[in-house]
């Protein structure tokens, strides 16, 4: 069973904004550094080829850490607590910023950065927390309102970064970050409350019932649905790496328009990420996966039309539109796959389609900028669409999946 109903209703949504702002403050305050650590690393280096390295590994070496280490924390989360597991994360965010602050060892900052991922991985246990609050018939809301807030947060805290870095050096924005993320893990021990974690139980189980509880893959349908989800998430990072290169060449526009194209992305899926849980809350999931379909039917349109266009204004608005339809896809898909698991194990799953995610956006961004390379960027959107058609494949296959008994 849940624990959702330990908590009244006016108080979960209380706990829901307050993970909501937390999610937000400390993700804006690690994305201040985001777009600023090629120029922070630049500064370390003489050498082209460890710039060249650092300059990837500074980002790639996080989500390598998450991959490694989220299903094992989230295993940790039910047996001990999700709360205990956010404050581990947030605190293992504030230490690491601290020793980035302090460090001007470019490989001292790469082990920092794995670190962070490794120990931190804040996004999993927050999700998890929330579910062991919130509705079963609420959790896309959940997602979306949890993803939305990440999303926000990594606009602010790359134009807050921004300023500090007119005004101050780097060291600073570390400290920032790192007294922020320390403030967020007061308010969490403080003022979340402790919620039990689930335990299972084999009472009235056959042999062969307990045997099929002991994975959470059989008879479920998650790693089809991890599938789609890390087929869209690759889908989307494709073109990251070349979109500026892109934009740029094909409309030649400004700078400020490049940033509006990209910004645009993330707006419209803010825009409509509530909307759309919302829409798909109390559907099967059935039919979830057939309106999905043609969501992502919309998505190939989509891109193949920015794709195609040479007109700035219509890949703008195409850009725009995709971000919306975005919002129907990676909440509603993480509800799915949190209904798919017991509520003994909800931090676990949710390790792994964090893993999953992080993977996923990894190899978007290293497929993308190779085959930007290989074949040109005038391919870019063309090999996004094909992503897309990919993903129609394990959708369609989901579609059919026999529907097991209600997961609590």
């Amino acid at each position: 069973m849940s624990h959702a109903g330990t908590v009244q209703g006016s108080n979960v949504k209380i706990l829901i904004s307050l993970l909501f702002a937390i999610q937000l403050i400390s993700m804006g305050a690690m994305e201040m550094s985001g777009p600023f650590w090629p120029v922070h690393l630049r500064g370390l280096t003489s050498s082209e080829s460890v710039f060249s390295f650092a300059s990837i590994a500074v980002y790639v070496g996080p989500m390598l850490g998450i991959i490694l280490t989220s299903a094992f924390w989230g295993r940790v989360g039910d047996r001990y607590g999700h709360k205990l597991m956010m404050i581990r994360a947030l605190a293992g965010l504030s230490l690491t910023q601290l020793g980035l602050a302090l460090s001007s060892d470019i490989w001292v900052i790469l082990i920092l950065r794995f670190l962070q991922g490794a120990f931190a991985g804040y996004i999993a246990p927050a999700q998890a927390y929330g579910v062991s609050i919130e509705a079963p018939s609420r959790r896309a809301r959940l997602f979306a309102i949890l993803q939305i807030s990440t999303n926000v947060g990594s606009l602010l805290g790359a134009v807050v970064g921004g300023l500090i870095l007119d005004y101050a050096t780097f060291f600073w924005i570390n400290i920032i970050a790192s007294a922020l993320c320390a403030v967020c893990t007061v308010v969490a021990a403080v003022t979340l409350p402790d919620v039990p974690p689930v335990k299972k139980s084999a009472t009235g189980q056959t042999p062969a019932a307990t045997s099929r509880t002991d994975s959470v893959w059989q008879g479920t349908p998650l790693l089809s649905l991890l599938c789609v989800m890390g087929i869209l998430l690759l889908a989307r990072m494709l073109p990251q790496t070349s979109f500026s290169l892109y934009v740029s060449s094909v409309f030649d526009v400004s700078n400020s328009v490049v940033g509006l194209c990209y910004g645009l992305l993330a707006l419209g899926f803010i825009l409509s990420a509530t909307a759309w849980s919302r829409y798909f809350e109390h559907r099967t999931r059935q039919d979830t996966l057939h309106r999905i379909l043609y969501v992502v039917l919309g998505c190939i349109v989509l891109t193949a039309l920015a794709g195609s266009t040479r007109n700035a204004i219509i890949f703008v608005v195409a850009y725009f539109i995709w971000g919306v339809l975005l919002g129907a896809t990676t909440p509603v898909l993480m509800a799915l796959i949190s209904k798919s698991a017991d509520s003994s194990r909800q931090g676990h799953v949710l390790g792994i389609a964090q893993g999953t995610a992080q993977f996923a956006s990894i190899a978007g961004i290293s497929a993308g900028g190779l085959l930007s390379q290989v074949y040109g960027l005038q391919y870019t959107y063309l090999f996004v669409c094909l992503a897309y058609v990919l993903a129609l494949i394990p959708v369609v296959v989901l579609r059919y999946w026999p529907v097991n008994r209600p997961r609590t």
